[in-house]
């Protein structure tokens, strides 16, 4: 009877954790003074009654959550994370409350100073039946930066056309379409010297990763990858200074992605934003951005089909 009873009380506990409404996704928006960068959370249940989950913070990639506290009562909230690309080498501590359909709280920043966060509940963005897709843009022009922006005006720009190529000469600033996009068929031919990295952002929110790793097993971090989400089936990069061809079909959050002609990830969902986006804005359409802090890239053909 003991043994029962315990089950029942496990079986109580589980549902109603599983009723909360803490469990989900959420696109959070982090306020540090004068700066707004986005960030994410995703709650689990894990067994009966624990709660666990994932997080992407201004850096880096998605890293897991193995415990969250939550206070049914004051509908509270708080979880410890480790450090990654963050300059700090001491545990990320984020709070907050449950408020209806939102969240708000507080993340230390990268100097340790607790700034306030809001959260909404991240859309599912399903698409319910096929695209047809529209004619095809020319993102790139070969002569010049028409139709480009740099992320941060106020930084320099390194990006030039040179040869016909679009070159990231200078590495320090992303750059970006001054259109933007919610459904497509993106096609690039790049190539880049030994030990570069670089990503293109869909929508300016979830980075595909272009880096030299030719030979190396796929990972989520590496070519191909999803930063820190999907990982490759297969790496199919080629050497440092190949021309590589990258189509990416995104459709809601389900993308399709081929390196070389050979499919790597079909038809997987993007869980949410990575690192380094634009906004957590996941409801609006977006740029394509090129990642242009980290090392030197060059482009030669960047296409995109929208979807009707």
């Amino acid at each position: 009877m003991a043994l029962i009873a315990s089950l029942r009380s496990f079986a109580a506990d589980r549902d109603a954790v599983k009723a909360s409404p803490l469990l989900g996704r959420w696109d959070l928006t982090v306020n540090d003074g004068n700066h707004q960068y986005p960030s994410w959370v995703e709650i689990r249940l894990s067994g009966y009654r624990t709660l666990v989950g994932s997080y992407v913070g201004q850096f880096g990639s998605v890293r897991p959550i193995s415990k969250i506290d939550f206070d049914t009562n004051s509908s509270a909230f708080r979880f410890v994370v480790p450090p990654q690309w963050e300059r700090r080498t001491n545990d990320i501590i984020v709070e907050g409350k449950l408020e209806s359909e939102s969240l708000s709280g507080t993340v230390p920043n990268d100097d340790g100073k607790p700034v306030p966060f809001q959260g909404k509940r991240a859309p599912l963005l399903v698409r319910d039946h096929e695209p047809k897709w529209d004619h095809v843009i020319e993102l790139f022009n070969g002569r010049d930066l028409t139709g480009w922006k740099p992320r941060n005006p106020n930084a320099k720009n390194g990006w030039q056309v040179r040869d016909g190529l679009l070159a990231n000469v200078s590495p320090g600033n992303d750059l970006m379409t001054e259109r933007q996009f919610t459904d497509f068929s993106l096609h690039a031919e790049f190539r880049y010297p030994k030990g570069a990295n670089s990503g293109i952002y869909l929508r300016g929110r979830y980075e595909v990763q272009i880096e030299d790793d030719f030979g190396l097993e796929p990972e989520s971090h590496l070519i191909g990858g999803v930063y820190g989400f999907l990982t490759p089936r297969v790496n199919s990069s080629k050497k440092p200074g190949e021309w590589q061809t990258l189509d990416v079909i995104l459709l809601g959050r389900v993308v399709t992605i081929m390196l070389n002609g050979q499919p790597i990830i079909e038809r997987q969902a993007i869980p949410g934003i990575t690192g380094g986006a634009l906004d957590s804005h996941e409801e609006n359409p977006g740029p394509i951005l090129i990642q242009g802090d980290h090392g030197q890239v060059e482009f030669r053909k960047v296409t995109l089909a929208p979807a009707d």
